[in-house]
């Protein structure tokens, strides 16, 4: 499986305000940069914080996206993928709308009434104890016939991806505004690296709706 990271983040590094708030840290050349990205993608993946922040779609934007889609044998839609322990993922969010196929991720610590409502919308993978095995969770989705995986955040799931090094490319947007914050999310939260830190390669830079598109590949 091929795993690629997306984010936009302000320039000092964070993905959201302090409070959580999203903010529109790109523009429509951006907009439009993801969306492509979705729609070359199998499935597109975020953490539970994200579902409770935001509320997404990870849906394809472009009706003629969606038409190249189905032209080669595709879904209309990328599968949608939600990394959620504890089996948090509200019954009205619109990642279980209907609207694309949906995978839950749960570890055995999801209480079995939450795994059991979630099934009614979604196929649900446990894997893991007390947190998401990422890397059995993949090899099953792997089994399911998601060859290429879009990762659109948050912080706490982008930093266990590199953790687990399952991220084979990252692309990052850096908006032209400051946000602050010493709680607001960055690009990868969670504990931190204290050595073996991950080694990128820089493949390519663009400037892109008043800030810089980077592209970095995973050594």
């Amino acid at each position: 499986m091929h795993v690629v990271v997306n984010a936009a983040m302000s320039a000092d590094g964070k993905l959201s305000t302090r409070d959580r708030e999203q903010i529109a840290i790109s523009g429509p050349a951006d907009f439009e940069r993801v969306d492509r990205m979705r729609a070359a993608s199998d499935a597109v993946m975020v953490g539970i914080g994200t579902v409770l922040a935001d509320d997404p779609s990870l849906t394809v934007d472009a009706e003629e996206r969606v038409a190249d889609r189905r032209d080669r044998g595709d879904a209309p839609q990328p599968a949608r993928v939600v990394a959620d322990s504890r089996g948090r993922t509200p019954a009205g969010a619109r990642v279980l709308n209907g609207d694309a196929e949906t995978y839950v991720l749960v570890s055995e610590a999801a209480p079995e009434d939450e795994r059991e409502r979630l099934a009614s919308d979604a196929t649900v993978i446990v894997a893991g104890e007390e947190r998401v095995d990422l890397d059995g969770a993949l090899d099953e989705l792997d089994a399911h016939g998601v060859d290429r995986l879009m990762v659109e955040g948050g912080g706490e799931l982008i930093f266990s991806l590199f953790e687990a090094g399952l991220v084979d490319e990252l692309s990052t947007f850096v908006g032209p505004t400051v946000l602050g914050g010493r709680e607001a999310p960055t690009l990868a939260d969670g504990e931190g690296f204290v050595g073996d830190f991950p080694d990128l390669d820089l493949h390519d830079v663009e400037r892109l709706d008043g800030g810089v598109l980077m592209r970095w590949r995973v050594r």
